[in-house]
C-alpha cells in the first residue's frame, strides 16, 4: 500500500512539471507613481487548444495556484499575455490597465505595426473581475487589487501581440489624455486651416503649384485624424480597425509629395521623358493607394520608404536647380532641410530609439510645420511672380497694366507747353540717353523720317482743328545710330474746359520686325526663292505696264527674250540638284550682267528665263544682245574641278503695237524658243506668224490623244525577257502603242511626253497596266504560268510623283488581285531620285499590295549605291548603253568591268539582273559569262501583240 502511495505522489509530481510555472516577475503596484510600463515583465504564451492552463504567482500566503482559462470564443486558439501585480499597501488600490491600439514609437519601418484591438477578455487569479472601460484609442481595464493581495492577470489577446501595457492610476491617466487634447485640436485646427486656404486660392486665384499643395495638406490632415482616433468614430468603426485608411493615408501623403515637387519645380520642362516617369509613377502611387486596403502593412512600408527617398533625391534636385540660380528651387531649399530633419526624427521614432511620450505628437506636429512651410512657399512664389493679385483694380490700374503687357510706349503732345512726353523705354530702344526724347515738337519732327513729315504734320493738324478722330499711322523716327526704326501711332485729341483740344496722347508701337517681315513676304511672292529674280508673275506684271507704255505716242516697244537651257534635265541628273541650283544660279548672274538698267530679267520656272529688253529698239541691237546672252551661256561654267558647258534656245518677240497682252506676247516668244530647240538648240530664233501653228499642232495633238484614249487606239504590245542560260522565256515588257487611223503607229517617244504635259498620263498608265494585268490573266487561265513569271509596266516621272498613284494602283491590283504577283513596276533611277523619300514611301506601299518592283537604268544617276539600300526593288535593269559595245570600240576594257561589279553587288543584294537592248549574239555570250541571266532586246525578238507571244509561251511549256 504504502508502494502505491509513493507511486502516486511522484506522477503527480510529474504532472506538475508539465504545467506552466510562475516563470514571470511580480511587479508591485505603487501606491504614488502615475503609471508603470509592464510591457517588459509581461510573458506572451500560446494557446493549447483554445486554453491556457499556469501557476499563478505565490500569494503572501507561499501558496502557489493551477488555473486553466478557456478562450472567449469558442473553435479559436488565441495568444495570451501573462503578467503578476501584487499590493503592498494597506489599502486597496484602483488601477487603469492600458493597452494602446497604436503607438509610433518603435512601429518598424518595414511591415510596421499599424495598431489594432489588443486585449478581448482580462481574466484575474483572484479578485473582482476587471472592467472594460470605453476609450478611443486603447484596450482600457479597470482592476481592484486588496491590501497585501497578489494577483495574476491572464489576457486573452486579439491578435497575437502586445506591444505596450501600461498601468495607470485613473486620475492619472485622465490627465494624460487630456493633456494632448488641446494639442491635438490645435495641429488639426491649423491643418485643417492651412488645405482649405490652399484649396480656396486653387479654385478662386491660384494656378499652377496651389493643387498640389492642396492635395498634400488634405492628404496630412486625413493621416492627423487617423492618428489622432477621429476617422475611426466619423466611419462607425473602431480605431483598432483603421489600420488599411492609415496605410492609405501615409501612401497619399507620399504621392501628393511627389506631385508637389514635380509641379512646383516644372520638371516636365526640363525633358519630354519626365513627363512619361511622372505618369508611370501616379500610377503606382494609386495602385499603392488601393493596395493599402488588402496588405497595409506592406503600403505602409513602401510609403514611408518613398518619403525617405523623396527626401535624399529632392535635396539633390532641388540643390542642382538651385545652383543653377532657378528661382522656384531657391526658396524651396529652407522647406526641404527642415522636411529631412524631420525625417530623421522620425526614422528615429519608427525604431524606437526615441520613445518619449511626446514622440508621436512631435511627429504630427512636423508635419504641419511642413505643409505651412511648402504653403507658404507656394503662395510666396506666386505672388513673386505676379499670379495672385489681392483685391480688385481700378479702371486706371487695368489700364495701365493692360497698356504694360502690351509693350507699347507712351506718347503724350502737351499742346499748350509745347511737350512731349514718351515712355522712357522707347528712348532705350532707339538707342538715346533718358529723356532725350522729350521736348517740343519741332525737335520730334528733326526726328522723323523725311517722306513721313508731312504726314505726321498733317496728321496732327486735323485733329486740333476738328477736336474729334483718331489717327493710325505708321512713322519711321531716326534711332541714335542714324538707322530709322518704323513705329505704328496710334493717338486722339484730349479736349479741355473750354472744350479746345489741349493735348494728344496715344501709343507707339514698335512694328519694325513686322514691316521688314511683310517686306519680305512681298518681295518672296513675287521673286524667285533660288536667284532673287523676279519670278513669272512679276514679269507678266512688267511687260503689261510696258506694253500700255509701248501703246502711247513715242512709245518704247519692248522686245521679249524666252531663254530655255538645252538638255538641262540630263545635267541635272548627271550632277544632282544642288550642283543643277548652283548652275542656274551662274546663269541667272550672267543674263542679268547683259542687261541695263530699263531691262528686266525674270526666272519663270525651271529652267526658262524670260527677258524684258526696253534699251534697245533696233533690230539690230536686239539681236546683238540676245547673241550676247547666247554666247555668255556657252562659256564653260567651272563646277569643282571640272567645267561644264551650256548652251540654250532663245525665243525672241518684238511688240508690234497691236493691242495684245502679256501672256500673249510671252507665248509667242516661247513659240519661238521651241522652234529654235527643234532646229537642234543653241541658236536665236524670231517669233514667225508660222509659228503659231506649233501651238496649234499641239493642242490638236492633245485632243488627238484624249480620242484615242477613249476610242481604245492605244494598246500595248509585249517584248520577251530571256532566261539566256536556260533559252527560256522568263518574262516580258509591256511597251505600249498608238495606232492612229491616219498617221498610223505614233511612237511612245511622241505621245508619253505629250501625255505628260497634258495631264492624260495618269489615264494612259491605267490602260497600260490593265491591258498588261488582263493579258497575263488570261495567260494564266490557260498557260502553266511559273510562279516567277513577270510582266514589267513602266511607270512615268510624272505618275509616280502624282498623290493618286497609290489609290489607283489599289483599284487596279483588287480588281487583279490573283495576278499581282506576276507584275512587274519598272521605274527609272531619275524618277526615284527626283524626291527619294516620298519614292521611298510609295514604292514600300506597292511592294505591300504584292506588286514586284525593277530598277530601270540602273547606274545612270548620280548617287544610285548610297540610295539602292533604302527602296525595295528586286529587279535592276542594265541600260542599252552598258551593253551595245563591240570589242574594237575601245571601250568594252571599261565597260565589262562595270557590268560584272553590277551583277555582284545584285547578286549579294539577292536582287535579279536584266541587260537591255541585246542585239547580237556577242553580247548574249558577252554576258553569259559575266553570269548574267537575264536580257532583253531585238535578238530576242520584237515587241509583240499578247496573242503572238502566248503562242511562244505555249510552244515553250508544250517543248517541255
Amino acid at each position: 500500500m504504502r508502494h502505491i502511495l509513493r507511486l502516486a505522489m511522484c506522477l503527480a509530481v510529474a504532472l506538475l512539471g508539465t504545467l506552466p510555472t510562475a516563470a514571470f516577475d511580480v511587479i508591485t503596484a505603487p501606491e504614488n507613481v502615475n503609471a508603470v510600463n509592464l510591457t517588459g515583465v509581461v510573458d506572451i504564451v500560446p494557446g493549447d487548444a483554445g486554453k491556457v492552463q499556469l501557476s499563478t504567482a505565490a500569494g503572501e500566503d507561499g501558496i502557489i495556484r493551477r488555473i486553466e482559462v478557456l478562450a472567449s470564443v469558442g473553435g479559436s486558439n488565441p495568444n495570451w499575455a501573462l503578467f503578476a501585480l501584487r499590493n503592498d499597501s494597506d489599502v486597496q488600490l484602483e488601477r487603469l490597465l492600458v493597452a494602446p491600439y497604436f503607438r509610433l514609437p518603435g512601429s518598424g519601418v518595414f511591415r510596421p505595426d499599424l495598431g489594432a484591438e489588443r486585449i478581448k477578455v482580462l481574466t484575474p487569479s483572484a479578485g473582482l473581475r476587471p472592467t472594460r472601460l470605453t476609450d478611443r484609442e486603447a484596450d482600457v481595464f479597470e482592476v481592484v487589487i486588496d491590501p497585501g493581495a497578489t494577483v495574476t492577470f491572464v489576457a486573452e489577446l486579439s491578435n497575437g501581440s502586445l506591444p505596450e501595457l501600461y498601468l495607470w492610476k485613473p486620475d492619472a491617466y485622465r490627465d494624460y489624455v487630456n493633456s494632448f487634447t488641446l494639442f491635438r485640436g490645435v495641429v488639426l485646427g491649423v491643418a485643417a486651416l492651412a488645405a482649405v486656404f490652399l484649396t480656396v486660392m486653387f479654385v478662386v486665384r491660384g494656378r499652377g503649384v496651389f493643387p498640389a499643395t492642396a492635395a498634400f495638406s488634405w492628404a496630412v490632415l486625413i493621416y492627423l485624424l487617423v492618428d489622432f482616433g477621429v476617422l475611426g468614430p466619423l466611419l462607425g468603426i473602431s480605431n483598432g480597425s483603421v489600420q488599411p485608411f492609415r496605410a492609405a493615408a501615409e501612401a497619399g501623403i507620399a504621392t501628393t509629395l511627389f506631385g508637389f515637387l514635380f509641379i512646383y519645380l516644372n520638371l516636365h520642362r526640363w525633358h519630354l521623358r519626365f513627363i512619361h516617369l511622372a505618369l508611370a509613377l501616379v500610377v503606382v502611387f494609386l495602385a499603392l493607394f488601393g493596395f493599402a486596403f488588402f496588405q497595409p502593412s506592406i503600403a505602409a512600408t513602401v510609403a514611408r520608404l518613398v518619403l525617405a527617398l523623396l527626401g535624399i533625391t529632392g535635396f539633390f534636385l532641388i540643390l542642382l536647380l538651385a545652383l543653377r540660380g532657378y528661382d522656384r528651387a531657391v526658396l524651396l531649399v529652407p522647406t526641404w532641410i527642415i522636411y529631412i530633419a524631420w525625417l530623421f526624427y522620425a526614422w528615429l521614432v519608427v525604431t524606437g530609439q526615441v520613445s518619449n511620450d511626446v514622440a508621436q505628437p512631435a511627429v504630427a506636429g512636423g508635419l504641419v510645420l511642413i505643409v505651412m512651410l511648402l504653403g507658404f512657399t507656394a503662395v510666396q512664389h506666386a505672388f513673386s511672380e505676379g499670379q495672385v493679385t489681392i483685391g480688385t483694380l481700378s479702371e486706371v490700374e487695368r489700364r495701365a497694366l493692360a497698356l504694360t503687357g502690351s509693350g507699347d510706349f507712351v506718347f503724350d503732345w502737351n499742346i499748350e507747353r509745347d511737350r512731349i512726353s514718351v515712355s522712357d523705354e522707347l528712348g532705350t530702344r532707339l538707342g538715346e540717353r533718358r529723356g532725350a526724347l522729350r521736348g517740343s515738337i519741332k525737335r520730334w519732327l528733326d526726328r522723323i523720317h523725311a517722306e513721313d513729315r508731312d504726314r505726321f504734320r498733317t496728321a496732327f493738324d486735323t485733329l486740333v482743328e476738328l477736336r474729334r478722330g483718331k489717327v493710325s499711322t505708321d512713322v519711321r523716327l531716326t534711332a541714335h545710330d542714324g538707322s530709322f526704326r518704323t513705329f505704328r501711332m496710334r493717338v486722339k485729341p484730349v479736349l479741355g474746359g473750354d472744350g479746345q483740344v489741349n493735348r494728344i496722347v496715344g501709343t507707339l508701337q514698335d512694328v519694325n520686325e513686322d514691316r521688314a517681315s511683310r517686306e519680305r513676304l512681298l518681295h518672296d511672292a513675287v521673286h524667285d526663292s533660288l536667284t532673287g529674280l523676279p519670278n513669272k508673275q512679276l514679269f507678266l506684271d512688267r511687260l503689261e505696264r510696258a506694253l500700255v507704255r509701248a501703246r502711247l505716242p513715242n512709245g518704247i516697244k519692248p522686245a521679249v527674250f524666252l531663254i530655255d537651257i538645252d538638255r538641262f534635265t540630263e545635267l541635272e541628273e548627271r550632277v544632282g540638284h544642288s550642283a543643277a541650283d548652283s548652275v542656274l544660279l551662274a546663269i541667272s548672274r550672267r543674263v542679268a550682267r547683259v542687261m541695263r538698267p530699263l531691262d528686266t530679267v525674270a526666272r519663270l520656272g525651271g529652267d526658262q528665263f524670260g527677258v524684258i529688253l526696253a534699251s534697245e529698239q533696233a533690230a539690230g541691237k536686239i539681236a546683238e544682245t540676245a547673241e550676247q546672252i547666247r554666247k555668255a551661256l556657252k562659256s564653260p561654267f567651272n563646277f569643282g574641278e571640272r567645267d561644264l558647258s551650256l548652251t540654250a534656245s532663245i525665243g525672241v518677240t518684238i511688240y508690234d503695237g497691236n493691242p495684245v497682252s502679256s501672256p500673249d506676247v510671252l507665248r509667242d516668244a516661247e513659240l519661238a524658243m521651241y522652234y529654235a530647240k527643234r532646229l537642234g538648240g543653241d541658236r536665236i530664233e524670231a517669233f514667225r506668224a508660222s509659228a503659231r501653228s506649233i501651238a496649234a499642232y499641239s493642242k490638236a495633238g492633245e485632243e488627238d490623244l484624249d480620242r484615242g484614249l477613249r476610242h481604245g487606239e492605244l494598246s500595248v504590245l509585249f517584248q520577251p525577257i530571256m532566261d539566256i542560260h536556260a533559252g527560256t522565256i522568263a518574262g516580258c515588257e509591256a511597251l505600249m502603242r498608238w495606232n492612229h487611223p491616219q498617221r498610223g503607229v505614233v511612237a511612245p517617244e511622241e505621245f508619253v511626253p505629250l501625255a505628260e504635259r497634258t495631264g492624260l498620263i495618269e489615264r494612259l498608265g491605267r490602260v497600260a497596266f490593265e491591258q498588261a494585268a488582263g493579258q497575263a490573266r488570261e495567260w494564266a487561265a490557260s498557260l502553266p504560268l511559273p510562279e516567277d513569271f513577270f510582266v514589267s509596266v513602266n511607270l512615268s516621272p510624272s505618275q509616280l510623283a502624282t498623290e493618286s498613284l497609290l489609290n489607283d494602283m489599289r483599284a487596279l491590283v483588287s480588281d487583279h488581285r490573283q495576278i499581282a504577283r506576276h507584275i512587274k513596276l519598272e521605274i527609272t533611277e531619275s524618277q526615284v531620285m527626283s524626291n527619294p523619300e516620298h519614292s521611298a514611301y510609295v514604292l514600300n506601299a506597292l511592294r505591300q499590295l504584292g506588286l514586284r518592283l525593277a530598277l530601270d537604268d540602273f547606274g545612270t544617276g548620280h548617287s544610285s549605291l548610297s540610295y539602292l539600300h533604302r527602296f525595295p526593288f528586286d529587279t535592276i535593269k542594265i541600260p542599252a548603253a552598258f551593253v551595245q559595245l563591240s570589242d574594237d570600240s575601245g571601250m568594252s576594257h571599261t565597260q565589262v568591268p562595270i557590268i560584272r561589279a553590277i551583277i555582284t553587288l545584285a547578286s549579294e543584294l539577292d536582287l535579279s539582273v536584266i541587260a537591255e537592248g541585246v542585239e547580237t549574239i556577242e553580247e548574249i555570250e558577252r554576258l553569259q559569262q559575266l553570269n548574267c541571266q537575264y536580257a532583253q532586246g531585238f535578238a530576242f525578238g520584237a515587241a509583240m501583240t499578247g496573242q503572238d507571244l502566248g503562242k511562244r509561251l505555249q510552244s515553250q511549256f508544250s517543248g517541255k
